[in-house]
């Protein structure tokens, strides 16, 4: 075993036996499974990603020290736990996370075999895991969990949307996190409204000229 992933276990063994208040502790963790699912479980690709949807949209933050939490109230970390390369990490992480605070998790992997969210959700139950294809070819293996073994995922390469659904779980304890998502919604209804009171107003060739 490398010094690096032991350190990493006994790190997250360690968090584990802490009981830290729940203010303290992260509310999201999100695991891949490779850094090159960052792009797509994070920010900066084609379409936004839960980075995006925590940071921008909902005012959460980061937390990458256990022990010093960010003034911001809810936060999330972020992880690589292969489930073929270092299945040891992704089981402790799985097995440590309710102790460790967290209330859900977000798990992506990409490739024919993205076994993490499915084996992360079975190790880490009763906690909710949110499944997240990294790429199309990615969603069966995903989404096939047999009866007794629930996994929620979302389509292909939308970690945004799984962020939203992670807060949604938070909403139903934290007032807060509701009036942030009833908020961001509201804002895009505005968005809509704007967009067609101009198209009907200002007519077709108008609009489609506007960013000519």
């Amino acid at each position: 075993m490398s010094d690096s992933v032991t350190e990493l276990i006994d790190r997250l063994r360690d968090e584990a036996t802490q009981d830290r208040p729940a203010e303290e502790t992260p509310d999201v963790g999100i695991v891949m499974g490779s850094d090159s699912d960052l792009e797509t479980m994070m920010t900066g690709g084609k379409r936004r990603g839960a980075y995006d949807a925590f940071v921008d949209e909902l005012g959460f933050a980061e937390q990458t020290d256990y022990e010093n939490p960010p003034d911001e109230q809810f936060t999330f970390e972020t992880y690589v736990t292969s489930a073929h390369r270092t299945p040891d990490l992704m089981t402790v992480y799985a097995e440590t996370a309710e102790e460790r605070g967290l209330e859900v998790i977000i798990a992506g992997a990409g490739g024919k075999s993205a076994d993490l969210p499915n084996m992360t959700a079975s190790i880490a139950y009763p906690l909710p895991v949110i499944g997240v294809p990294v790429q199309e070819k990615s969603v069966d293996s995903v989404i096939g969990m047999p009866t007794g073994a629930p996994l929620v995922a979302v389509d292909a390469g939308k970690s945004f949307n799984a962020a939203l659904s992670a807060a949604q779980i938070l909403a139903r304890q934290h007032d807060e996190v509701r009036e942030r998502l009833v908020a961001y919604h509201e804002d895009l209804r505005e968005g809509v409204g704007a967009v067609s009171r101009e198209l009907h107003d200002g007519g077709t060739p108008a609009f489609q000229d506007r960013d000519r």
